[in-house]
């Protein structure tokens, strides 16, 4: 499931990233916020806009403002 997809306040696990389909600073971003396969994230609150943009999302004890585009490169898979 696509991290823009994802339930509010439900965790999952990041699955896979497509870096190739990000721009090289939003990757370098990602990266530094420890974004990468195997870590645990949760969707916190959307836009109120009709796009619903952007998603937050919290990724250990941060939180972070993600763009849709951004979301959908990642690839995740909900916590039992």
């Amino acid at each position: 499931m696509q991290l823009d997809l994802l339930p509010l306040n439900r965790m999952a696990v990041i699955r896979t990233i497509d870096w190739d389909a990000l721009p090289d600073q939003e990757g370098h971003r990602l990266r530094a916020l420890g974004f990468e396969p195997g870590v645990a994230i949760e969707a916190l609150h959307k836009g109120i806009l009709m796009w619903r943009d952007p998603v937050a999302v919290r990724v250990g004890r941060m939180t972070v403002a993600l763009r849709n585009n951004v979301a959908a490169a990642i690839d995740c898979e909900l916590s039992a």
